[in-house]
């Protein structure tokens, strides 16, 4: 055991812990560090704390803080609910919204929030039914098979479940977890663009930071049972069994912090070529097309409010990876990440041949000629993907037509059968997405080698005198995809004349051509990363491990603190001085605009019981050691008792490795202060009624 403790200790504030099985060596460090919740109140008991945790509609977390269901997340993560209820009358992206009565509330649609019930080891059991006997690309189908069938089991104990299976650790595990989905979830409370997103790229993955941000929704249940339901007039708030507690007593320096969310995806595991694919062909592909696609967006946006409403969800997603890729590359090599892994490596290629443990199974020399194969095309494909997918509705349909539309129309005439697209042009903007396509076809040609241009390309060429926005004007204008509410005879004389389908099919045609190589060497490369992992595992077999992240919940504990950086320390928060600075640059950055109203809330001479006990002063953001990564978004930040000291909502630029590597010294988690968010609901949004059922006086 204290070896144990040791080995976990010397890794204090990394790991991404599940909570079903978290290691004793894990919570005995959590102990040390000053966690007081006993061992049960994490996962078994009724008040567990992760009973108050939720998957936030599948790509961020949040937190239940009421009695009435109130769930607490990041504005970043409700901002596409945020704008679809948005217009240039009642624009609640730029102006906010606070729903005044429980009849005010607004319904979501395709929003859902789930609970984790429960969440068992089965990798036993897949082993006897043969799992590790099978290819990779067997392994999915039959997963899904026994997922298929548990799943009908835990249904018919309870309706309102659903079972998910997932591979950890390279697939050296296999845990099953069941969720609880609550599918009436509405919009209850928002502060203006201008603070939840303060800062905007200029501060996005930086540090200071001074953003509130944060959004409110409202879990609705059925009036009967409590239980989960379909959006109905007559649903009621739901009422959980327990919550998390609200606190203003704020933090110091050293104080224990602990975030519980749903991190999406890390390669913690990968082998150095697995990392230079990563930098070289897929993070350095995506910046440059995103980088082009943004300048495009954010000039139409500056020009129209209209197109703005449209976008902001687009171009914040989009702009988010594209500083993620930039900065993600900059950390792989200044840590000299590639190189290290290389010597680890060779470290663990020793152990195998000294122990014979997957002796003439793992081997490097394969793996490095496996990678080799598919570099070249992997890259394309990521500048394939940036291209055609996303952010223009042509691309859109045009693909969409020939991949899994539902038909309609009489079964027995194939002439009288149609697809048919929903009417979303709420979404999108023709002179905005016809320019960001345009730019975006003569950048690929000139970043891809010419085997990989769709044969669309010719008739640019041979009809259009390589004009690409006279051809992308054309295919929008005269093609039957873009026509409003138009049925799309697929079996009719002339469909694959139309040029949007013939768009689609080249698309489509490009697309399959990359995949068929990428497929056949896809399983020889997992089952190598697959036996790198367990390897590193057995070769560590004293200390506690956890797996890469996959969107299952995931316990991270440390340290609020600073960093230093050249002799420089950072500060461990930002407090309301710092942006009442940076708003009088509003004029000059417009990210740094806020209204004046903003202005004299944040440079008031009194913030009450707001005010930090320590400081003295009003905290508005705060960084803890924690380890997260993309889709812990709207986590939790506890305390050492277990109270809610804020939700975590970006890295800094030193972070930006996470993915691959947890860089201990620098890498930091930054938070929004719950005092901070508690603060503008009651002095901005005067929303008493909230304040009073979180229970905050």
């Amino acid at each position: 055991m204290a070896a144990l403790i040791a080995a976990a200790s010397a890794q204090a504030d990394e790991g991404m812990w599940t909570i079903a099985n978290l290691p004793q060596a894990v919570y005995s460090q959590m102990q040390a560090e000053g966690f007081t919740v006993p061992y049960d109140g994490l996962y078994n008991s009724p008040n567990a704390i992760k009973n108050a945790v939720v998957n936030f509609s599948g790509y961020c977390s949040g937190v239940v803080v009421s009695p009435d269901g109130l769930v607490f997340t990041n504005h970043h993560c409700g901002f596409e609910a945020i704008r679809s209820h948005s217009t240039v009358e009642h624009d609640y992206m730029l102006n906010g919204f606070y729903a005044k009565t429980l009849q005010d509330e607004l319904p979501n649609k395709d929003m859902f929030v789930s609970f984790m019930v429960d969440q068992k080891d089965i990798t036993a059991k897949l082993d006897s039914m043969g799992i590790y006997r099978m290819k990779a690309s067997d392994q999915e189908t039959f997963l899904d098979s026994i997922e298929n069938a548990w799943s009908k089991d835990v249904k018919k104990n309870d309706s309102t479940l659903r079972l998910e299976i997932k591979p950890f650790y390279e697939g050296n595990k296999y845990y099953a977890t069941t969720y609880r989905d609550f599918t009436d979830l509405r919009l209850v409370f928002t502060i203006p663009k201008s603070m939840g997103k303060f800062g905007g790229e200029t501060d996005n993955w930086m540090w200071p930071r001074q953003t509130c941000d944060y959004s409110v929704f409202r879990i609705y249940a059925n009036p009967k049972t409590n239980g989960p339901a379909a959006y109905s007039k007559d649903n009621v708030p739901y009422h959980p069994a327990s919550w998390a507690p609200v606190s203003l007593d704020g933090y110091k320096e050293g104080d224990y912090a602990m975030t519980i969310g749903y991190p999406g995806s890390t390669s913690r595991y990968l082998s150095s070529y697995g990392i230079r694919e990563r930098r070289d062909a897929r993070n350095a592909p995506r910046a440059q097309v995103r980088g082009v696609k943004q300048e495009v967006m954010q000039r139409h946006m500056r020009a129209s409010e209209a197109v703005r409403i449209k976008y902001d969800s687009k171009y914040a997603q989009s702009s988010n990876y594209w500083k993620n890729s930039i900065g993600m590359n900059k950390c792989i090599d200044s840590v000299g990440l590639i190189r290290q892994k290389a010597e680890f490596e060779k470290k663990i290629a020793a152990y195998v041949d000294s122990t014979g443990y997957l002796k003439d199974k793992l081997n490097f020399q394969l793996m490095a000629r496996l990678y080799g194969k598919r570099f070249d095309i992997i890259k394309a494909r990521t500048l394939f993907s940036e291209t055609f997918f996303g952010t223009n509705e042509l691309t859109r349909r045009a693909v969409k037509v020939h991949n899994g539309m539902e038909v309609k129309g009489p079964k027995k005439s194939k002439k009288k059968q149609y697809v048919a697209f929903d009417d979303n042009s709420d979404t999108w903007d023709a002179a905005t997405d016809k320019e960001v396509l345009s730019v975006l076809l003569k950048n690929y040609r000139e970043q891809v080698d010419p085997k990989y241009l769709p044969d669309f390309y010719k008739t640019i060429d041979s009809q259009f005198g390589g004009d690409y926005a006279k051809y992308v004007d054309q295919v929008w204008n005269t093609s039957i995809l873009m026509q409003p509410g138009a049925k799309i005879y697929v079996n009719k004389k002339g469909f694959n004349k139309d040029l949007g389908v013939q768009m689609g099919l080249d698309i489509t045609s490009v697309m399959a051509d990359m995949v068929a190589p990428l497929a056949a060497i896809a399983d020889s490369i997992a089952e190598q990363e697959r036996y790198l992992c367990a390897a590193k595992i057995r070769m560590e077999q004293d200390m506690p491990h956890y797996s890469d992240a996959n969107f299952t919940m995931r316990l991270s504990y440390g340290q609020v603190g600073g960093y230093d950086l050249g002799g420089k320390p950072s500060g461990y928060y930002t407090d309301a001085s710092s942006i009442v600075s940076k708003m009088k640059a509003g004029n000059r950055v417009l990210d740094y605009f806020a209204e004046p109203v903003m202005h004299q809330l944040m440079d008031a001479k009194d913030f009450g019981p707001y005010t930090d006990k320590t400081t003295g002063k009003m905290q508005l953001c705060f960084l803890t050691n924690n380890d997260i990564t993309g889709g812990n978004s709207g986590s939790p930040v506890f305390g050492s008792k277990g109270q809610l000291l804020g939700l975590a909502f970006d890295g800094n630029w030193d972070s930006l490795s996470n993915d691959i590597f947890f860089d201990k010294k620098l890498g930091r988690t930054i938070c929004v202060d719950v005092r901070y968010m508690i603060y503008l609901m009651d002095k901005w949004g005067h929303a008493d009624r909230l304040l009073k059922e979180i229970g905050v006086k």
